[in-house]
């Protein structure tokens, strides 16, 4: 079941970095950001995970967790963390539930070749569990700023 703006997220479970276990009733009460990116170590998503580092003392201070997800492995994960020294966890999605079931995986056309990939995209799920905002499709550039733009907005609310 695809998440629907303004609704509860169905429940599921996802393993993360630093063996947290992601379910959305664990994060109760607080706001949450899962972004999704391609892939551990490429230029874009190194920009964005570095994005999202160097504004999550902003995160926090309003109220918020951030989680990437990725269809790499928890192996990828840590070296990517450890390498750019991630404040946050990095979700391994290798079986792509979660990237089906938020529907960010996508037929794209790499070297001349269909492939399927993982649509850059940010979901911001309130501390009650409601999908309130995505962007997918997204471009880095200005992409962080903007989700904690919604974040601070989510909080006033």
């Amino acid at each position: 079941m695809t998440p629907a703006l303004n609704k509860p997220l169905p429940e599921f479970e996802a393993l993360a970095t630093s063996g947290v276990k992601f379910t959305p009733a664990a994060f109760a009460g607080q706001t949450v950001v899962l972004y999704f990116y391609p892939k551990d170590n490429t230029p874009g998503c190194t920009t964005e995970a570095m994005q999202f580092r160097d504004h999550h003392k902003d995160f926090v201070k309003a109220g918020a967790v951030v989680f990437g997800v990725s269809r790499d492995n928890m192996a990828s994960h840590d070296k990517f963390k450890q390498a750019l020294e991630l404040p946050f966890e990095l979700i391994a999605d290798t079986e792509e539930k979660l990237c089906h079931m938020f529907g960010v995986v996508k037929n794209k056309i790499m070297y001349g070749k269909k492939v399927k990939g993982i649509e850059r995209s940010t979901f911001l799920i309130d501390g009650s569990g409601v999908l309130r905002a995505e962007w997918r499709g997204l471009k880095v550039a200005g992409h962080v700023e903007e989700v904690l733009k919604a974040v601070k907005a989510l909080k006033k609310a």
